[in-house]
């Protein structure tokens, strides 16, 4: 009971994203920002995101916040963005947009009477690594890069971070209940058997491990490469997932998007892990969980994007983007041990081969 309840109150993703019209969006890009383009609507989960082309050939991104995210979390993600913008200039990451009148970000009613938090970043060029064929080199980069961000930002804080969100590898327990509206038996066995071994393998060592803000959403999607050198990151983007949680969390969900596009589904997260492992080595109490933290977020993307898709159909293709690739991997997993998935995410580490 007290996890159904956990997961009713993650009003984000629990509530509709904003639907406002085109023209509003064009008033409020000139009204708040001075600046006049054209509107594309962009992809979003929780939040309204649109394009602004500007007359001058700039590009902007605007952010409707969820109505029910909290001020201080959009706020907790601006000020991450400009800290990192601050202590690491050379990482590519949308800079924040003040407004006409100097802020961050301003609070507007919209027509429905809901309140939302608006707010404007720089527009990254680049094609998302989603589009590009993958390469060793590649997920090099993506590994160095990500170890790049987290010790950007290993010492920021802010009262923000700490918000509750169910996309956090280190608590998916909380979607146990979500088990049940898994159709397919084989499935529910398959999501079962995950789960439990998160909650005896995984829970009881996360109290040994750091925490830090970590990004928590770098996968093919949100990293941008140049189109003619598509092993150099051009941009990071989409800071709506961050928050307070376990170092080796972030680098569990991000290996996960590497296990498709390779006969050996290990291939491509081991030269992930071993790239960020160079720059900014796991401990050993993170070694030994990262690949179950691996699994559970493919776990956590397969109960989440069906609960949400369910909820809202009308945004079923995005919602529903990962889900095939999660089933896929949870079953490539199921059929190691624990131990045999680790030597192999980890062989670039070990200085092994993978078998």
């Amino acid at each position: 009971m007290m996890h159904q309840q956990a997961l009713d109150q993650t009003a984000a993703l629990s509530t509709a994203a904003p639907a406002i019209p085109l023209s509003t969006l064009h008033k409020l890009a000139s009204g708040l920002y001075g600046i006049d383009g054209e509107v594309t609507v962009l992809a979003g989960e929780r939040d309204q995101n649109c394009r602004i082309d500007g007359q001058d050939g700039l590009r902007h991104v605007l952010k409707i916040s969820n109505p029910s995210e909290e001020p201080t979390v959009v706020d907790f993600q601006i000020a991450a963005l400009e800290h990192i913008a601050v202590v690491a200039p050379e990482l590519p990451i949308p800079r924040v947009v003040r407004t006409l009148g100097g802020r961050t970000s301003e609070r507007v009613r919209l027509d429905d009477g809901n309140v939302c938090t608006v707010r404007m970043l720089t527009y990254l060029d680049g094609v998302q690594i989603k589009e590009t064929i993958r390469t060793a080199g590649q997920r090099r980069a993506m590994g160095s890069g990500l170890a790049k961000l987290n010790l950007a930002l290993r010492d920021f804080s802010h009262p923000g971070a700490h918000h509750d969100l169910l996309w956090n590898v280190s608590t998916a327990h909380r979607l146990a209940a979500k088990m049940e509206g898994l159709i397919d038996p084989g499935r529910r066995l398959l999501a079962q058997r995950f789960m439990t071994r998160f909650e005896q393998d995984v829970l009881p060592l996360l109290p040994q491990v750091r925490t830090q803000v970590i990004h928590n959403d770098y996968h093919l999607y949100n990293v941008l490469v140049a189109p003619q050198e598509q092993e150099h990151i051009t941009g990071i983007i989409d800071f709506g997932d961050m928050l307070h949680a376990p170092l080796v969390g972030e680098v569990g969900t991000a290996a996960a998007f590497h296990m498709t596009g390779n006969t050996d589904p290990f291939e491509g997260p081991a030269q992930f892990v071993g790239a960020y492992h160079a720059l900014l080595p796991l401990t050993g109490p993170e070694q030994e969980i990262v690949t179950d933290l691996m699994a559970t977020r493919h776990l956590i993307t397969a109960l989440i994007s069906e609960w949400r898709a369910a909820r809202y159909p009308h945004n079923r293709a995005y919602i529903m983007r990962h889900n095939p690739a999660a089933w896929e991997a949870l079953g490539q997993l199921a059929d190691l041990s624990r131990q045999d998935a680790r030597d192999r995410l980890l062989s670039e580490i070990r200085n092994r081969r993978i078998p």
